[in-house]
């Protein structure tokens, strides 16, 4: 058993439920990783999960406390534990594209506008792999899925020169940053900062599904020609109007800028039980 999973999850959810190739895995050590580098221990964080490829990977796994939410609502949960916890104690949530692009984005967007103290990993696959690869909200346009056979038409939150990240950017947001499953220690590096900050965090991993995206979408399963692609979409040369465009680092770090959501409400409460609450 790898170390990393002997110290930090739960025996009985090894090995990985992620299909052969799958990127999952990667993503997964990589928040053990930064874990580990940062000196949280299990009691620290509190990990929680939505529905698809990457909720069904991380839900459980933690050896500390768990919990699950229904579709897009885990934000909302959150809230409510950011609100009750101690501001020591870290939340992290692991989510997937849809949980956090489509049906989640509501939440999400509430999320960053009040700065609320938890991190999340965005884990995307470029669409619904889990439920038979239909497209979703970052499926590269033309791209053929199992519901777009003669290739996807609606835009995306990858290309056009739009980023979704910049909608989270405006939203308020004080750390966001985007790396895919294959990079190493800078991944890592962002996913601890995005845990250090008292505020809202999102980290973007895009990671190759081998099963749908790769078999449908690239018309192959073979790994090495999947790496390929993914490097490429990475790739300085890769430029708006050839597809999606992305590329790999922190795209905004605004830590210490805003106040947390949890402890400016503790601090408006203090005001108003000690009658220092003045009327706006």
């Amino acid at each position: 058993m790898d170390y990393l999973a002997e110290r930090y999850l739960r025996p009985r959810k090894i090995p990985s439920t992620a299909c052969s190739g799958c990127g999952l895995g990667q993503v997964h050590k990589k928040i053990l990783l930064a874990v580990e580098q940062s000196g949280i221990g299990t009691d620290d964080l509190v990990w929680g999960t939505g529905i698809g490829c990457t909720g069904r990977q991380t839900f459980n796994t933690w050896k500390g406390d768990n919990f699950a939410g229904t579709h897009g609502r885990v934000y909302a949960m959150a809230v409510g534990l950011r609100a009750a916890l101690p501001e020591e104690k870290k939340i992290l949530l692991t989510v997937g594209d849809g949980d956090a692009f489509g049906i989640g984005l509501s939440h999400l967007l509430h999320c960053a506008r009040r700065n609320v103290g938890v991190t999340v990993i965005a884990a995307d696959n470029f669409g619904y792999q889990s439920t038979g690869g239909q497209y979703g909200y970052t499926t590269p346009q033309g791209f053929v899925t199992d519901s777009s056979p003669y290739g996807t038409r609606e835009p995306g939150w990858l290309q056009d020169g739009a980023d979704i990240l910049d909608i989270l950017k405006s939203a308020g947001a004080t750390f966001l940053a985007r790396h895919s499953s294959f990079e190493g220690q800078k991944a890592v590096d962002s996913i601890e900062k995005a845990l250090d900050n008292k505020g809202f965090s999102l980290v973007h991993f895009i990671y190759p599904c081998v099963t749908h995206f790769g078999a449908v979408g690239l018309n192959s399963r073979d790994n090495g020609k999947i790496v390929r692609w993914f490097e490429e979409l990475f790739s300085a040369k890769n430029r708006p109007g050839r597809g999606p465009h992305v590329t790999s680092g922190i795209t905004h770090d605004a830590r210490g800028s805003r106040p947390e959501f949890a402890a400016a409400l503790r601090s408006r409460t203090r005001e108003i039980r000690e009658g220092r609450h003045v009327q706006a």
